[in-house]
């Protein structure tokens, strides 16, 4: 990438050519409200999932913005469907100017409480969609060394905090696939541009179908925001081309914090996590589970979930009302991890000492079989 953003942002931009962008998860939420607003911008729209309905409306949504659409039911952990949508879109759509990988799933559980499947395939969506969805827009944008690829990260590529092991394992390792990338990228002076950006929690219907085993509903943990937000997020970064977009003040917050002292924000996640991502509502026996099987194949959820009433980010007043409780909170993690930090170096005295002393005392040993004339 030499030296970021080229002229292919302002190329983009220009309505009098036909631009493509393809959208993975786009049937329902931030990839839904993605789509949607790529179109606004004038690009058509290839959009990828696996629900019918929600794909169907996700097509509405792009045709009513006045560009074309083109539904691909894929399963992005599967690299050849992958591979074959991008064939198609190219033929049907156009050159793929811009690609975001935003499908994801997850389980909400304890670790030791998820079945070994499961696990791995929330990180298979999850991650290796990111994989293939970078690979499938590399192999077609390499040649013509132009495009911009957006993958969709979170403050849990940051911090890991309980019932969310497998969605977090997973954006830790796209942050880790996206910087490996990155840097190739730019040892090759490729006009390419990779970004990535950050969400929060945001109100989306993954709350409703994500696959978990638990009595509470799940929900976003506060600060929560409305999926057009994010969407205007990360069309901004296939436009401008940036290298990495955080969204939500308190989002940053948490990414310093959890790049600077990584233990309190470990100490603040056991206090707070658990509780924050469960609802006072009960889980319903009749719940959807998008896990290996599409939940919007015949009804359409949309780009919502059901926390509209409190997705209105730090100046929701829920959530003021929660900070002084934060505090708190925070306070007793800095003191929890500076007792572990106490704990730590105690024993690692203790230890150093103990292997001082078998030291002290193996040559002691040695010498007095050498004795003064050498081995006895």
């Amino acid at each position: 990438m030499r030296g970021g953003p080229t002229g292919n942002a302002a190329d983009m931009r220009n309505g009098s050519q036909s631009h493509v962008a393809v959208v993975t998860g786009a049937s329902g939420g931030v990839g839904r409200a993605t789509a949607r607003a790529f179109a606004v911008e004038g690009f058509d729209v290839a959009l990828l999932a696996r629900g019918r309905a929600g794909l169907d409306g996700a097509v509405r949504d792009v045709e009513a913005a006045g560009r074309r659409a083109l539904a691909l039911p894929v399963d992005v952990a599967e690299w050849c469907e992958v591979d074959r949508a991008a064939s198609r879109i190219e033929a049907e759509l156009g050159p793929i100017d811009v690609w975001v990988n935003d499908a994801m799933t997850t389980v909400f559980e304890r670790v030791a409480d998820i079945d070994p499947d499961d696990f791995e395939r929330a990180v298979r969506v999850t991650f290796f969609g990111q994989v293939w969805g970078t690979r499938a827009a590399l192999a077609r944008m390499r040649t013509r060394d132009r495009g911009a690829i957006v993958n969709v990260g979170s403050a849990l590529a940051f911090i890991g905090i309980p019932l969310q092991a497998p969605y977090c394992a997973a954006k830790f390792a796209c942050r880790g696939f996206f910087e490996a990338l990155r840097a190739e990228l730019i040892e090759e002076h490729s006009h390419v541009r990779l970004s990535m950006v950050h969400l929060p929690a945001v109100n989306t219907p993954q709350f409703d179908w994500c696959k978990t085993n638990l009595e509470r509903h799940p929900k976003p943990v506060p600060p929560i925001y409305q999926p057009e937000l994010a969407a205007d997020r990360i069309v901004s970064c296939a436009l401008d081309g940036r290298r990495e977009k955080t969204l939500g003040a308190w989002n940053r917050l948490v990414v310093v914090a959890a790049s600077t002292a990584p233990g309190v924000a470990n100490h603040f996640a056991a206090i707070t996590g658990t509780q924050s991502q469960l609802s006072d509502q009960p889980v319903r026996s009749d719940r959807p589970v998008n896990l290996r099987a599409p939940a919007d194949d015949e009804r359409d959820f949309g780009a919502h979930g059901i926390f509209d009433d409190c997705a209105h980010g730090v100046r929701d007043p829920q959530f003021l009302r929660s900070l002084p409780k934060t505090a708190r909170q925070l306070g007793t993690a800095i003191v929890d991890d500076l007792r572990e930090q106490a704990t730590t170096r105690r024993a690692e005295l203790r230890i150093a000492l103990q292997r001082r002393a078998a030291r002290r005392r193996g040559g002691l040993r040695r010498s007095v079989l050498q004795g003064p004339l050498g081995d006895v």
